[in-house]
């Protein structure tokens, strides 16, 4: 097949402009942080559902989808710890659980427009509760100093640091398993996903904790320690791992719903789920990792 010189431009112009989003939502400050990730939220909710309605033949009325976007943003509200605080003003504190009222109040009110409700895909579209307004709730709750003492010094690493951990390892992961698997891939890993293979998803792991959890420590951080760099391979690993069953997962949804993408806002890469698939299912195994071993 010709190389597309136009399909290359438009990719390749989408993903700078994307990498360019990222960063500066992530290293700004953390209203940049919540801003993007209030986007995120959002955007996922909305393919989600819509995705839902592929899967189920249905159409929510528009009150169920609001309800249950504005439930799920008070959800993530309650994650935002005391950086997000404006004179003593908590965003978790003052605003999450009136936000989720609303959000319970537009619900019912959408669920008593409809003569009657299909339990099941009902229950499919209030599971995004879990799927994308919990997971993205870690991510905020991740947005926090980070003091790490080593040989009787203290370090304090920026609010960014474990979310910049879990996306580089996905990112890495990702762009290691495509050349790993494009040079030897034969055995395919999955029928959800035909073009994956095992060597191309074992390859990418393997290098993806090698360059996240050795090599950018040496580069990027003013301290040499091997528990510290072994945490950072693990977080690399579990990313890794957890985020190639989310790739799997919404790819699974996608073809029951007979799509090729979650969606189109992004020209030549899909959807907001598309891009954040891996991360949505990584991220709460990650803050379970990190709350019950690190914290």
């Amino acid at each position: 097949m010709a190389f597309n010189w136009q399909t290359f431009r438009t990719r390749a112009l989408t993903a700078v402009i994307f990498v360019v989003v990222m960063l500066a939502g992530l290293l700004w400050n953390q209203w940049s942080f919540l801003i993007l990730f209030s986007i995120i939220h959002f955007g996922c909710w909305w393919e989600y559902l819509r995705l839902m309605e592929k899967i189920h033949q249905v159409i929510f009325h528009p009150y169920v989808k609001m309800g249950l976007m504005v439930m799920g943003y008070g959800l993530l509200l309650w994650f935002c710890g005391h950086v997000y605080e404006i004179n003593g003003y908590g965003l978790k504190e003052n605003l999450s659980l009136p936000v989720s009222a609303v959000g319970f109040i537009l619900l019912l009110i959408g669920i008593f427009q409809k003569t009657s409700i299909k339990l099941k895909p009902f229950g499919a579209a209030v599971s995004g509760l879990v799927y994308i307004s919990l997971s993205w709730g870690f991510m905020m709750d991740f947005y926090t100093l980070v003091d790490l003492h080593i040989h009787d010094t203290m370090f304090v690493l920026g609010a960014y640091t474990f979310p910049i951990i879990i996306i580089a390892s996905i990112w890495t992961n990702d762009t290691m398993a495509y050349i790993v698997g494009s040079i030897i891939g034969k055995t395919s890993l999955s029928k959800i996903s035909p073009k994956k293979t095992w060597e191309g998803t074992i390859g990418g792991i393997i290098l993806c904790i090698t360059v996240v959890g050795f090599v950018l420590p040496l580069l990027f951080y003013p301290f040499r320690d091997l528990y510290f760099s072994l945490s950072i391979a693990l977080i690399a690993a579990i990313s890794a791992i957890t985020g190639t069953f989310g790739d799997l997962l919404e790819s699974k949804l996608k073809r029951m719903a007979g799509v090729k993408d979650s969606g189109s806002i992004m020209p030549g890469h899909g959807g907001f789920l598309d891009r954040f698939d891996s991360l949505l299912l990584a991220t709460p195994f990650v803050w379970l990792y990190v709350n019950l071993f690190t914290r």
